[in-house]
């Protein structure tokens, strides 16, 4: 059995023995969820032009300067300016344009006076306070100076990104193949939810979890049906799964010391090289890894349903965002809420619950880490990586939190804020 950290590294590099997936175009619209395999960088200037962001009057703002409600400044208004007019490139000095919420800026004009803060007269406009160069003015580049990237390479294309891709004028975009994950459930206990369960038997939940996770993180699954256990079978099912070309193939179950946990002897019939066997971790410990000649990675999975999702979270993932040529993941430092208790000598992956309380981040183990409970990942929304020293955590000690998957959605706002503010160091699951 190995440390965790060292389970990694021998993952990730058996990653690195592999190319980076293909890139290929696509509509940046149809696209919600890939990773970027090239950046997006602004052909232009974002905002293209000076325009402006209040219904008001563009005037130059040299000539409201001796402006007050004692003495007004009447301008005379020179015409409309409405947003997708091209502007007037005529300079009128002296003179304001009535101009609308994204309007072109005219020439010889550099601040806008909002509607609410002048009157109207037979002769144009008046102003009873001076405007400042800039006022209610977006600058053009304000946003995105030409060239700067919109969207960089690894990132992750999310509804945000499509909204800015589509501002620079793009429509297509060079992304990551999904990576090929084919999942092998074993188990002649399993039985599929929505059928009657008899003696013995327990709903297959594991592959319900696999079904809807690998997608969250980039990836195409195929979830094949429960294997008996039974090497011939599985060996069968095996063979299938990579005529399709798997970049990985997930395995539930098996993976122990028991009579009927055949996978690692399976894989090694097929002549699989294992990386590793049982890892310091909890949940999970089983944990296997091998590879299949030059052909797919293979991850051996617990049977219990939180080692799978624990497998699948910190080994599987790290193993497709090195596919994708996605950065390393790193930890929020969060301090605990309450004292956790912990084994000696192992790595936990605790299910969490990440809050803000008073302005601060508090993270607290749920109750109920054992394998088999599943209740408490409706609550958790991250995990608490605890390290192998020690049986005790104390409250107030700072910890490494990873949100549920690799995505921040389910944090509370100010987690967002304190991550931009933090440079955590390193954290290996």
């Amino acid at each position: 059995m190995i440390r965790s950290a060292e389970a990694l590294d021998k993952l990730l590099a058996a990653a690195a023995r592999r190319p980076a997936l293909e890139a290929e175009d696509a509509p940046a619209g149809e696209a919600l969820g890939r990773v970027m395999a090239e950046a997006v960088r602004a052909s232009e200037a974002l905002p293209r032009f000076d325009n402006s962001s209040m219904d008001g009057f563009a005037v130059a703002a040299a000539r409201t300067a001796r402006a007050s409600k004692r003495h007004p400044v009447e301008l005379p208004v020179a015409g409309t300016v409405a947003a997708g007019d091209a502007p007037a490139c005529t300079p009128r000095p002296g003179f304001a344009w009535e101009i609308m919420t994204g309007g072109p800026i005219p020439a010889g004009c550099d601040a806008v006076v909002r509607v609410e803060d002048v009157e109207r007269s037979d002769g144009g406009v008046v102003v009873r306070a001076p405007a400042e160069a800039g006022d209610y003015v977006r600058r053009r580049g304000a946003d995105l100076p030409k060239g700067s990237v919109v969207v960089p390479a690894g990132a992750v294309l999310t509804p945000g990104a499509v909204l800015a891709i589509a501002a620079a004028g793009v429509d297509r975009v060079r992304l990551r193949r999904r990576p090929r994950v084919a999942v092998i459930p074993t188990g002649r206990e399993l039985v599929a939810p929505g059928r009657c369960a008899g003696p013995g038997q327990v709903h297959d939940s594991s592959s319900a979890f696999l079904r809807v996770a690998l997608p969250l993180v980039g990836a195409q699954a195929r979830v094949f049906e429960p294997v008996s256990d039974d090497p011939a079978a599985f060996g069968r099912a095996l063979a299938e799964a990579r005529e399709d070309g798997p970049d990985l193939i997930l395995t539930t179950g098996a993976v122990s010391k028991g009579r009927y946990d055949f996978v690692t002897e399976a894989l090694a019939a097929v002549g699989a090289r294992t990386v590793f066997h049982g890892v310091a971790i909890r949940p999970g410990k089983p944990i296997l890894c091998a590879e299949l000649g030059d052909g797919p990675l293979a991850i051996g999975l617990p049977g219990n349903p939180v080692s799978t999702v624990v497998g699948l979270r910190f080994f599987a993932v790290p193993f497709l965002r090195r596919l994708l040529d996605q950065p390393e993941e790193r930890p929020l430092p969060v301090r605990l809420g309450e004292p956790v208790a912990k084994p000696e000598g192992l790595r936990c992956f605790f299910k969490a619950r990440l809050e803000a309380e008073g302005g601060e981040l508090r993270v607290r183990a749920t109750a109920g880490q054992a394998s088999f409970q599943v209740s408490p990942l409706v609550e958790a929304n991250g995990w608490v990586v605890l390290p192998e020293a020690g049986t005790r955590v104390r409250a107030g000690a700072t910890a490494a939190v990873f949100p549920w998957l690799p995505r921040d959605a389910d944090y509370p706002a100010p987690v967002q804020a304190r991550a931009r503010r933090t440079a955590p160091s390193r954290a290996r699951a």
